[in-house]
């Protein structure tokens, strides 16, 4: 099918970006060709809508291809949910808010689904299925069923916190209960946060949530109830992709780490020695 009549579904959480693993998946497109169909379903707009494979098109794209197979199924909207989600599930790498909004949004799929009569029994107990739903959903993805409603409270989170979330910058239970404040309070709360260069712990974030609760939050609470809390530590993250070139392939983790920090410590050893000049030859 014509790339130009595939439209990507709506809602879709999941992000589909230029990376590394992008590019690997272009050039194998370019020399093989898409060896797993994408599944569309029609629109009554016209064309098709994406359920599974946002990434091969996007690698059709760079590939300069102008086409694409897929398999046409006519799904009603629970059903497409349900595949879209799973089909992503698969990734090696989701992103918090990846997981919050694909959770939300087939968990809702789900217990609409169980919520349904079926010809056997026309009138099913809805409130048991709806709670079969969450522990079903929780058994699917390895998750428990509290940790399965943590990541659907991130859907609530204002989108600035919700990217520290991402970026490793907000830990994820005290971001969960900064979700319970009202939008407003998250914005004003982002201001003081960036002025006082602090992120809170989860019990502040707990003082903050009884704060907005009891209508008390405002700017000066959150300075009293930030103020404790020492400015957050420098976080360095060394990505997998760029570590590998410079070791075997063969090495592990630990050996990896064993290795940088050798490196480290000679490094340390060597600005206690004075050796912090530039003595680069050019």
């Amino acid at each position: 099918i014509p790339l130009d009549v595939l439209h990507p579904f709506k809602g879709h959480p999941f992000h589909v970006t230029d990376d590394e693993k992008m590019q690997e998946m272009a050039e194998s497109v370019a020399q093989h060709g898409i060896l797993v169909p994408g599944i569309v379903r029609p629109r009554p707009e016209g064309g098709y809508e994406l359920v599974s494979g946002h990434r091969r098109k996007r690698a059709c794209e760079l590939a300069g291809l102008d086409t694409m197979p897929v398999f046409v199924r006519d799904l009603d909207d629970d059903e497409a949910v349900l595949i879209m989600v799973d089909s992503n599930l698969q990734r090696e790498r989701i992103l918090p808010s990846e997981k919050a909004f694909a959770y939300r949004m087939k968990l809702e799929a789900m217990k609409r689904k169980a919520g349904r009569p079926s010809k056997v029994n026309p009138t099913p107990l809805v409130s048991e299925k709806s709670i079969r739903s969450n522990e079903e959903l929780g058994t699917q993805v390895g998750e428990s069923r509290e940790q399965i409603r943590r990541y659907i409270r991130l859907t609530y989170l204002f989108p600035p916190l919700l990217q520290m979330v991402d970026e490793n910058k907000l830990v994820l239970r005290p971001a969960v209960e900064l979700s319970h404040l009202a939008q407003e309070e998250q914005a004003l709360l982002l201001e003081v946060m960036g002025r006082l260069g602090v992120v809170p712990t989860l019990e502040q974030a707990l003082r903050l949530k009884t704060y907005s609760q009891d209508g008390q939050l405002t700017a000066a609470v959150m300075d009293a109830v930030l103020a404790d809390r020492k400015p957050a530590a420098v976080q360095v993250t060394l990505k997998k992709d760029r570590l590998k070139q410079y070791f075997p392939q063969s090495y592990t983790q630990k050996q990896m780490e064993d290795v940088i920090f050798a490196l480290l410590e000679a490094w340390k050893s060597q600005q206690k020695g004075g050796g912090t000049g530039d003595k680069r030859d050019g």
